[in-house]
């Protein structure tokens, strides 16, 4: 029996979604807890690896029950014995063929910048504190140069493994609401860090140390030397999978 679990995360104390042998991770308390409603081992399959301090709203994985469970009830027991930060929001039964991260056709994230002098202590968490005021007309010209199909080698994190660095974007936009500023974005897939180092090199360019011609020439060199640090995995959010 496949089930379809969506769920919702504060990935703050965690090692990121991913299984780490003695690492605190999602999947491993989701795999833990599965583990003592069933007395057998239940394997997780995310749609996507969030990394270290980054959250989710909208993370899609799949299960394989070894026995007949009612979804609802496993719903709340998975609640029940997850810490609070880790909540499933639906479980529901799915095709047995389901796939959750090869049958995506797109995710989407969200970035969080905080623009003002003085930190947050409800925002902290959830959001990269940038003193310097912000041009978004500037950051949305960047953000312009990375939809459509490119090679991402230059923000990628250092060591990456991937077959392939070519990705493709199919929106990119930053958004203003009081003193936040947001950006989002949807993409067929990512590199890892991949969405971290656009935010830096966007907000490079809200700053007025970059512009969207630099941020084109960035792209086009593949180079990772050339474009700036990951921002901080706190702001960072899986909103959406969508199939």
């Amino acid at each position: 029996m496949l089930i379809k679990l969506t769920l919702e995360y504060d990935g703050t104390n965690y090692s990121g979604w991913q299984l780490q042998a003695g690492h605190d991770s999602i999947q491993g308390r989701i795999e833990a807890a599965l583990r003592k409603i069933f007395s057998t081992t239940v394997r997780v399959h995310g749609a996507g690896r969030t990394d270290a301090g980054v959250h989710a709203r909208g993370q899609v994985a799949a299960i394989r029950l070894p026995r007949p469970f009612d979804p609802a009830r496993l719903r709340s027991a998975l609640n029940a014995l997850l810490p609070p930060e880790i909540t499933v929001l639906q479980a529901a039964p799915e095709d047995d063929e389901f796939d959750p991260r090869r049958d995506a056709r797109s995710r989407i994230y969200e970035y969080r910048v905080l623009n003002r002098v003085v930190r947050s202590s409800f925002e902290y968490r959830y959001s990269w504190l940038v003193r310097d005021p912000l041009n978004l007309k500037a950051m949305n010209a960047a953000a312009r140069v990375f939809i459509g199909e490119h090679d991402f080698a230059a923000f990628r994190t250092k060591g990456s493994r991937e077959k392939t660095t070519v990705r493709r974007v199919i929106s990119s936009r930053w958004t203003h609401v009081g003193e936040m500023v947001m950006y989002r974005v949807e993409a067929s897939s990512y590199l890892r860090h991949m969405v971290r180092t656009m935010v830096s090199a966007m907000v490079a360019a809200g700053r007025g140390n970059l512009d969207a011609r630099g941020v084109r020439k960035i792209l086009a060199s593949r180079d990772r030397a050339l474009a700036p640090a990951a921002a901080p995995p706190g702001g960072l959010c899986l909103v959406e999978v969508r199939y």
